[in-house]
């Protein structure tokens, strides 16, 4: 296989170009009239914030396996935004959202249990020759990494293949598969966004109590809006990277307790693992650092842009996550590309089926099905794109997410076993 070199290695070009990339998105987005005002008609501005760093990716003009950036933005900007967004959030709003988050995350974490079983199953018969592979090689060992990591996320990943033990050689095959599928169906969500209104329509949704929530705290903001000063923007600064400071501290700290003196936490096979994730924590505290603000006067910075600042730092997440996406990699192993699309596919329509029969928003659907396949790090871009307000259900939904991640994937991988001998 040839060997690509990359042009741009040095992660200030790295950043300075996606910075571009980011301007250029807004710049044009907000333009009113003429070409693209038709064209961010078609493709949301989210998405291609997205799609720009993909593309300088699959042009191999940047690489994000030799930057940094998706860690700096996933480690430091994410914490600090998921603050910043959660400062003005009405605890008592979201929980009058109701169970339907809760039931769609749990719908989609089913259609990823029963996907991979029956991605096996029609695999067996359009191409057989995919599912080859004895002991360590076989291929439903290598795909409860792919459960693992749709359902969780890394931690729960990196358990499952610590209890399949599947072949390590052939690992890079499934990350390939996990990453260009999560991105593709990230792509087609966030897409789906700009069409809501029309999708939740179809669905025959009430969305009243999201709509609720978003007027509530835009009045909120409305009535405590002022001109942001530098002391505003220096304390905003403070708190938000003062308190990534906090998780980091205490997500070191938890995990290595954890991991120092409990056996069942430290053991890479053991299903509670993925509780010693440093990310888990890290979100966690940052996550209830901000709801703890929101109950006091430090609420008012809403009204100084706390939550536009938080933006910021989300749609500079995004362009790291595209950086992961190289389009050129989509048709590299078709056979096992195949699955994961079955796979995908199957996890869709039973949150199409849910989402119909319980009438619930497309929000939801969205945010349901990144908390899984995305996880913590994409669950509250999505969740933010409807309303900065939301961030917070993103979150909470992935932390699900880390919770069921392991038991998940273990009995989704007991059935793709079943499937692949049958």
């Amino acid at each position: 296989m040839e060997e690509t070199t990359t042009y741009f290695t040095n992660d200030a070009i790295v950043f300075g170009l996606l910075m571009i990339a980011l301007g250029f998105v807004f710049y044009t987005s907000s333009k009113e009239g003429g070409f693209w005002k038709k064209f961010y008609a078609v493709v949301p501005a989210l998405l291609m914030c997205y799609l720009i760093p993909a593309i300088f990716n699959s042009l191999n003009w940047i690489d994000d396996s030799t930057s940094q950036l998706y860690f700096m933005a996933s480690r430091y900007l994410l914490p600090a935004a998921l603050v910043l967004m959660t400062l003005s959030i009405d605890l008592k709003a979201i929980f009058n959202l109701g169970p339907k988050a809760l039931i769609m995350f749990f719908a989609g974490t089913m259609g990823i249990i029963l996907g991979g079983p029956i991605a096996i199953l029609i695999m067996s018969i359009i191409s057989p020759e995919t599912l080859g592979g004895i002991g360590p090689d076989a291929i439903w060992r290598g795909l409860s990494t792919i459960a693992g990591s749709w359902i969780g996320g890394g931690a729960n990943q990196a358990a499952m293949l610590e209890i399949y033990e599947y072949n390590p050689e052939l690992y890079g095959g499934m990350v390939l598969v996990d990453i260009v599928i999560a991105n593709v169906w990230m792509a087609i969500i966030l897409m789906g966004i700009g069409k809501s209104e029309a999708i939740d329509k179809w669905l025959k949704a009430d969305n009243s109590a999201i709509e609720e929530l978003k007027v509530k705290v835009s009045t909120y903001a409305d009535s405590v809006v002022r001109n942001p000063t530098l002391p505003d923007y220096m304390i905003m600064f403070g708190l938000a990277f003062g308190a990534v400071g906090i998780a980091h501290f205490g997500a070191d700290n938890i995990s290595e307790y954890l991991i120092a003196n409990f056996k069942i936490f430290s053991e890479g096979k053991s299903a509670l693992s993925s509780f010693s994730s440093q990310f888990f924590w890290m979100i966690t505290i940052a996550t209830a650092i901000g709801i703890i603000f929101s109950f006091t006067k430090f609420k008012t910075y809403e009204g100084a842009g706390a939550s536009k600042l938080g933006s910021i730092f989300i749609y500079i997440l995004v362009a790291t996550i595209g950086m992961k996406m190289d389009l050129g990699k989509i048709f590299e192993n078709p056979g096992l590309l195949g699955i994961g699309f079955i796979w995908i596919l199957i996890h869709v329509i039973v949150l199409i089926v849910v989402a119909k029969l319980i009438k619930a928003p497309y929000f939801f659907l969205a945010v349901g099905s990144q908390a899984n396949v995305g996880g913590a790090a994409s669950a509250p871009v999505v969740a933010a794109a409807f309303h900065p307000s939301l961030a917070t259900v993103g979150v909470l939904l992935a932390v699900f997410g880390y919770v069921v991640g392991t038991y998940g994937a273990i009995l989704c991988t007991i059935l793709m076993q079943l499937a692949a001998a049958g």
